[in-house]
């Protein structure tokens, strides 16, 4: 009898503690730090986004920055929300960070998520894609050393987040703004005609991620939209209409940091273009919108950060042979003849063509707000059908810890035209993807969900390829 009293007892206490525990993380509530490194080069640096570009930046229109947000549940479980003024990070930097980012904070991939804004006013790094500038070693050693710099700040910015970790409440909602334009669909309009029905398919949902300190002051903002970041094709520096928007938020709440996180913009452009008011102009709407949403009722985020990454072969169709190359070389111009002479190249020299590439999707859940971040340039069908499953609150990121190429949807790879086919000359791919793409990509967004408790709102959605 004694030993069934004591054995009770101590059943008793280990409930006690569990419950109290349960009880007092509960009562503790979310944390979060805020940090933010200005980024703008000093060295005389190409700018990246655009092949007709003929000579390096020339000046400053607005500054850029690397801008982190840290999140710390009631267990002490960390995520870190990383904005750049960026076109996007390449595999071999953002392995680079993240790898670093572990070794000195413990921070695993999963809990890591690398956005950039995609503006095509900021820096070249080091990446595939320059090989459509011609550079001159000059400029390449110029990159090689704003990147090595580059990489330097992102990991000491996150340091700084981490250590302004404060309690905060999170909450969370969805606005709207309509200066997107599927490009894809619209391209009669191109410059623009005024009178014209637009075509989607489009996604207009602004996500806003508020955070405020117990007593109410704003401390920072997360924000995205689905839009390139092409309202400008100037020499200057500029986070194009993300940095205008950032800038606006923060003058209107001095005490906050803005972040911007780019969505599924890879088919959508805005339009009109190609002037600083426009992008002035677009900089403030997004702005407004996202000062909409902190003006109404948002849903407040229980301090529960659950984070699942991975890595999936995505399978490219076989490389062009020797004699498809050559007959290509003899009709093509410009980027897409450097292309062919590359591939063709290689070839000759024995090089082994790459069948497949390892893209990350990561999936977050901060409370009952669920967060999917895909790598690469997606299409807009990805956001309209995770959407679709997972409820319209979600909040859908594209350019997310790895750049390496659009990421077109079963349509539009079935339709071809750039963002299909083209587009993956430009990132020094040999060929397109293979049909299965989206199959892919959804069953993972899927798998991962589940690993952090989100399930499907709809019936019979087809987790893997037919």
């Amino acid at each position: 009898m004694r030993r069934i009293l004591l054995a009770m007892s101590g059943g008793m206490l280990i409930l006690f503690c569990l419950v109290n525990f349960a009880r007092v993380a509960s009562a503790k509530g979310w944390r979060a730090g805020v940090a933010r490194v200005e980024i703008t080069p000093e060295d005389t640096l190409w700018l990246a986004g655009y092949a007709d570009r003929t000579h390096a930046a020339t000046g400053t229109l607005t500054k850029l920055w690397v801008k982190a947000l840290v999140l710390e549940d009631s267990l002490g479980h960390r995520g870190v929300l990383i904005a750049s003024d960026l076109i996007g990070y390449p595999r071999a930097i953002s392995d680079t960070i993240r790898n670093r980012l572990a070794r000195r904070f413990e921070l695993s991939r999963a809990q890591v998520l690398l956005n950039s804004s995609h503006t095509h006013t900021g820096p070249a790094i080091r990446g595939r894609w320059n090989y459509i500038y011609h550079l001159h070693p000059v400029h390449v050693q110029a990159i090689d050393r704003y990147t090595d710099a580059l990489e330097d700040k992102v990991v000491k910015v996150v340091g700084e987040a981490l250590e302004d970790l404060r309690p905060v409440v999170l909450r969370a909602g969805n606005g709207v703004v309509r200066f997107q334009v599927n490009r894809r669909n619209n391209g009669k309009l191109f410059p623009l005609d005024l009178q014209a029905e637009l075509a989607g398919p489009n996604q207009h949902d602004v996500p806003v991620l508020e955070v405020r300190s117990p007593g109410g002051a704003l401390r920072a903002l997360a924000f995205g939209y689905a839009c390139h970041g092409t309202v400008l094709n100037t020499y200057k520096w500029s986070g194009d209409y993300p940095g205008f928007a950032q800038l606006a938020l923060e003058k209107d709440f001095p005490e906050a940091t803005a972040l911007f996180f780019q969505g599924c913009a890879g088919d959508q452009n805005p339009l009109p273009r190609r002037s600083v008011p426009l992008a002035r102009q677009y900089g403030r709407e997004l702005a407004v919108a996202v000062e909409r949403v902190l003006e109404e009722p948002l849903r407040t985020l229980k301090p529960i950060l659950r984070m699942a990454y991975r890595e999936i072969p995505l399978a490219l169709d076989p490389a062009p042979s020797k004699a498809e190359l050559k007959r290509f070389l003899a009709k093509a111009e410009g980027w897409q003849k450097d292309w062919a002479a590359r591939m063709l190249e290689r070839l000759e020299a024995g090089a082994e063509m790459p069948r497949e590439y390892p893209y990350p999707v990561q999936v977050w859940r901060l409370g009952d707000q669920l967060l999917v971040a895909l790598g690469g340039e997606p299409v807009i069908d990805y956001a309209l059908e995770i959407k679709r499953v997972f409820g319209q609150q979600t909040f859908v990121f594209g350019y997310t810890n790895d750049v390496m190429a659009y990421i077109p949807s079963t349509r539009v790879l079935r339709e071809g035209g750039y963002e299909g086919a083209t587009s993956q000359m430009v990132y020094d791919l040999p060929n397109t993807w293979r049909a299965d793409v989206e199959w892919r990509i959804m069953g993972a967004v899927l798998e991962l969900a589940r690993e952090v408790g989100a399930s499907p709102q709809v019936e019979g959605v087809m987790e893997t390829a037919p």
